[in-house]
């Protein structure tokens, strides 16, 4: 069985506090874990696209840190 590896997808509110949702890949799944509720959710497609909604519609988190 492969490692887990992890990345995060962040963005900050409005307010500027940041919000994580950590994406961890294990083979072909991915575990996607929000640092401000503890949301979780498995997904094998889009998982980034999956946080990022996440993030927007849970936090109003919508600035990207990295300008993009």
């Amino acid at each position: 069985m492969p490692s887990p590896t992890t990345s995060k997808v962040s963005r900050w509110d409005q307010q500027g506090r940041e919000h994580v949702v950590h994406v961890q890949k294990a083979g072909v799944q991915r575990s996607l874990v929000c640092d401000t509720c503890g949301w979780h959710k498995n997904a094998q497609f889009l998982p980034w696209l999956k946080a990022q909604e996440h993030l927007t519609e849970a936090h109003q988190a919508t600035v990207d840190p990295a300008g993009g």
